[in-house]
């Protein structure tokens, strides 16, 4: 059995400003019951949850507070999308993969 294990699918992306972003983790777990979610972190300020999204044997997600951001999954990834990209949204992307056991 492998570990549980979660990595992003690109390390930078430079978009310009009002163009739509989409970012994507690969997962790997032997699992059902999985969610994945995703933070944002400015430079010297800590992590800040921004939405999640379950996939897999379960079904649902959080509601972001901001309606440009969207999370999609699959068996074995997880995509963010931001439309309307501000300057704003200039920040490290973070996902995150929690497994319940059932």
């Amino acid at each position: 059995m492998t570990a549980d294990q979660i990595r992003p699918n690109q390390e930078i992306s430079v978009i310009k400003e009002d163009e739509t972003v989409t970012l994507s983790c690969s997962y790997d777990t032997s699992s059902s019951y999985v969610y994945l979610y995703w933070y944002r972190k400015y430079h010297n300020e800590e992590l800040r949850y921004l939405l999640y999204k379950a996939a897999r044997s379960n079904s649902g997600g959080g509601s972001p507070a901001d309606h440009r951001f969207k999370a999609t999954t699959s068996h074995t990834s997880t995509e963010l999308t931001i439309t309307g990209v501000t300057l704003s949204d200039s920040a490290l992307y973070y996902c995150a993969l929690r497994v319940v056991a059932q």
